[in-house]
């Protein structure tokens, strides 16, 4: 056991460098704990409400009728129902179609073929706009 005593300084010709890297270890080992703690916890801290809900109903009104269909094919022909239409008598039809009064209330149901051009289409859309029918429904299935 010896000790270099020379040098300048007195300190055997070495000098001493602070060690500045963290030891990420127990940092980790602490994340991993909480981890888990939490993982346990959080299940337990859900709050669970039983509700009885009454079963669905289905509408017996016999005052419900059918809904107006547009449809809009490729060769730019509005049908109203069944009965065709033109895109300037198109909201006095559909107002006699759904029974008059505040026509503008109900929800009508607008499709359209596949291959209609974008216009054609929004020329009924926003004719339906301008007329007052804002409860609008769009279908997406096939026309035979």
């Amino acid at each position: 056991m010896g000790a270099k005593l020379s040098g300048p300084g007195g300190q055997g010709g070495k000098t001493i460098s602070q060690n500045a890297d963290i030891n990420v270890t127990p940092f980790v080992d602490i994340m991993l704990v909480l981890l888990i703690i939490f993982m346990v916890a959080a299940p337990l801290a859900t709050v669970s409400i039983r509700l009885d809900l009454p079963p669905p109903v289905p509408n017996t009104n016999p005052d419900d009728e059918e809904p107006v269909y547009i449809t809009i094919q490729e060769s730019g022909s509005i049908f109203l129902a069944d009965r065709q239409t033109t895109i300037e008598t198109l909201d006095s039809d559909l107002c006699a179609a759904l029974g008059g009064g505040a026509c503008q209330e109900e929800r009508v149901f607008v499709r359209a073929d596949a291959e209609v051009k974008y216009n054609q289409f929004m020329e009924v859309m926003n004719k339906l706009q301008e007329t007052g029918f804002l409860k609008v429904g769009l279908l997406n299935e096939d026309i035979e």
